[in-house]
Order: structure tokens, then C-alpha cells, then sequence
């Protein structure tokens, strides 16, 4: 048992046995019950106010929202470490970015007064937050407690 890995469904939530051999040979596993990629593209994907309930609160998997706005500097020293996590935690957490520029009522929803702000999502509910930079250890060390 210590061979095979389980991931979750981004898409249909099943969750699927993987052996790691494959993954180490860069293989791409696929769902068992819908057949969509485990690993997706390895991207954020963006939501907005008129998506947001759909990708994040009604996510089978644990979500990270990244908000942030097209002008804050700091936003775009996080964005390369948001991308890395989103490939590196794919099929255990769907990882999403909202503008909160373009999408003011989500962003008054969630009270996002600062710029980066990390939102960690769980069935729905915000299990956790992180405002302003953050070092990818700092980050993935709150997916983790999400994800366990």
C-alpha cells in the first residue's frame, strides 16, 4: 500500500488510487469514474463573484483563493509561488485567484481589506487565512492541516 498515492477528483470528487512508480515516470493518471486529467494543467484557475460558489465552496477538495489585484506589487512576488503550489498540490487542492478589483462583492463577502490575502476553503468555509506575503513553506504547511 505504501506504493500507491490517493488523489481526489477535481472534477467529480471520486477519489482514485495511483501508483507512485507512474507518477515518477511522468505518467498522467487519469479519474476512474469521469476520466478527467488528476493533475488538471498544474494553473490556477480564475474565479469571479458569478463563479465562486461553484469552484470554491462547492469544491470536493480543499481550496486555496489567492486574491490579489493587477496593480499590488506584492501580489505579483506571490505569483509565481501560487503557480508552483497549483502544480505542486494538484488532485489535494484546487487552487483558484479572485480579483478582487473585478469582483467586489466577493470581496466584500470574505472582507478582504489587504492585498495579498490567501483564503483557505474547506466544504465550503473558510478554514483558514493568510494576509500579505508568505513563503511557500509558511503556505503549504496550512494546505497540509486543510488537507488532513
Amino acid at each position: 500500500m505504501a506504493d500507491i498515492e490517493t488523489m481526489r477528483c477535481a472534477a467529480c470528487g471520486a477519489v482514485n488510487r495511483v501508483p507512485r512508480e507512474k507518477l515518477a515516470r511522468g505518467l498522467r493518471p487519469v479519474c476512474g469514474r469521469c476520466k478527467a486529467h488528476l493533475l488538471g494543467d498544474g494553473a490556477p484557475v480564475t474565479v469571479s463573484d458569478a463563479t465562486f460558489a461553484a469552484m470554491v465552496e462547492q469544491s470536493p477538495l480543499p481550496v486555496l483563493v489567492d486574491a490579489w489585484a493587477p496593480w499590488c506589487a506584492p501580489c505579483r512576488m506571490i505569483a509565481p509561488v501560487i503557480d508552483q503550489l497549483a502544480a505542486d498540490m494538484a488532485g489535494r487542492v484546487r487552487v483558484t485567484k479572485l480579483n478582487v478589483d473585478e469582483n467586489p462583492i466577493t470581496a466584500s463577502r470574505f472582507n478582504l481589506r489587504s492585498i495579498p490575502t490567501l483564503l483557505v476553503m474547506r466544504g465550503g468555509r473558510e478554514v483558514d487565512r493568510l494576509v500579505g506575503v508568505q513563503p511557500k513553506a509558511e503556505i503549504e504547511r496550512r494546505l497540509q492541516r486543510a488537507v488532513g
